[in-house]
């Protein structure tokens, strides 16, 4: 998928589809049970394929899988256009009409509810557009009964939550989903122009309350000019591809177990949703160079040196950029609470919980009251004392 302006949905946030519940096997399967026929989906405890009706768990082949390598990021710009590729199993794509997101079909699975806004899906699927492939990804190690419990412990957790909250917990109302995500790696060379302040003490006399001179010591900086510069190499930049879910958010899932991607293969989807990047490949590493920003400027004070610093002006080259597109799992629960969508995110390799959360203004104002009569309780009993 060409990151350049087109008519693509390169700009819109994908989204991903349910699984239908069914009792028996399903039509039309894509990893078949070779026991009783059925449909095979990955289960994060057994780490491979497992038929949820006979039990039978197949080992995934790690041999054959690609290997995970960093791409050059002009040489891919350059030639993207021609490099897209639907993947495997996902050739359908649907948009949501209620956050915009893009969601990649399990081929002849239905999907029922957008899993970033709870929005129905109409069943309007349209051929899935050329992207960049992923060629590596976590798999789902935390599974649906851990994710909940999560879930839970973070509800509980919360001062003043609506009841309400706590039901939803119950019922477990969680969609496991693939993220898309950029990692750059990028060797820079920033040239700067600054100022380096010293401090140095000198005396100051004055003129106190009663006319009398007298001296004391000060700090005053001494500014100089400088310029110079700074190197520095980042690895694996972390940046997300969607636009479904809070940056706020996607952050608190942070740190991921980049180390132990896996390379991509379509059996580790099976059974989740996974969404289409809506950040372009180029997009991202203007990302990237923001996060990278706070960094470089630390490096630049350090190299300053001195009791205070102040950056002019500073021109920063990237050279050696590479990139990987990955897939990350994540649980997402949708909620709405007094017509407001709130989203609770569970990183699905660690179960950290990041989420927004409704406050509960009944509640704070029953723990006012409560105070105030307790103090007036109080009040009462001193006032009695005392006479």
């Amino acid at each position: 998928m060409s990151d350049a302006p087109s008519p693509s949905p390169e700009g819109v946030p994908p989204v991903a589809q349910p699984v239908a519940i069914t009792r028996a096997p399903p039509a039309g399967r894509q990893f078949p049970c070779p026991s009783c026929g059925a449909r095979l989906d990955y289960d994060p405890i057994a780490a491979g394929l497992k038929c949820p009706y006979c039990g039978f768990t197949e080992e995934i082949r790690k041999d054959d899988a690609p290997e995970v390598v960093e791409k050059n990021f002009q040489e891919y710009l350059a030639k993207q256009e021609a490099s897209g590729v639907i993947l495997e199993g996902r050739s359908s794509q649907t948009r949501c009409g209620g956050c915009g997101a893009v969601v990649l079909l399990e081929d002849r699975m239905a999907t029922e509810a957008c899993p970033f806004c709870a929005t129905h899906l109409e069943n309007k699927p349209e051929a899935a557009a050329a992207m960049i492939p992923p060629e590596s990804l976590l798999p789902f190690a935390v599974d649906i009964r851990r994710a909940r419990e999560a879930f839970t412990l973070w509800i509980q957790s919360l001062w003043f939550a609506p009841t309400e909250l706590k039901v939803i917990a119950t019922l477990g109302q969680l969609s496991g989903v693939y993220l898309p995500y950029w990692t750059y790696d990028s060797m820079t060379h920033t040239y700067y122009d600054g100022q380096r302040g010293d401090n140095y003490q000198d005396t100051e006399w004055y003129t106190d309350s009663d006319g009398k001179q007298k001296s004391r010591t000060v700090t005053r900086i001494h500014w100089t000019s400088v310029s110079g510069e700074v190197r520095h190499f980042f690895d694996d930049v972390l940046i997300c591809g969607s636009r479904s879910v809070p940056s706020d958010l996607v952050v608190k899932l942070e740190p991921w177990e980049l180390d132990k991607l896996d390379g991509y293969k379509p059996d580790y989807l099976s059974g989740f949703k996974t969404e289409r990047y809506a950040v372009g490949l180029r997009e991202g590493m203007e990302q990237a160079k923001a996060r990278m920003a706070p960094t470089i400027d630390t490096l630049i004070r350090q190299d300053i040196g001195g009791d205070h610093q102040r950056i002019s002006s500073k021109d920063t080259r990237y050279t050696a950029i590479t990139f990987k597109h990955l897939l990350l799992p994540v649980w997402i629960a949708v909620y709405r609470y007094h017509e407001k969508t709130y989203q609770i995110l569970v990183n699905a390799r660690t179960g950290k919980v990041s989420g927004y959360r409704p406050w509960s203004w009944l509640k704070m104002l029953r723990l006012v009251l409560f105070v105030l009569a307790l103090l007036g309780v109080v009040l009462f009993f001193y006032l009695k004392s005392q006479k």
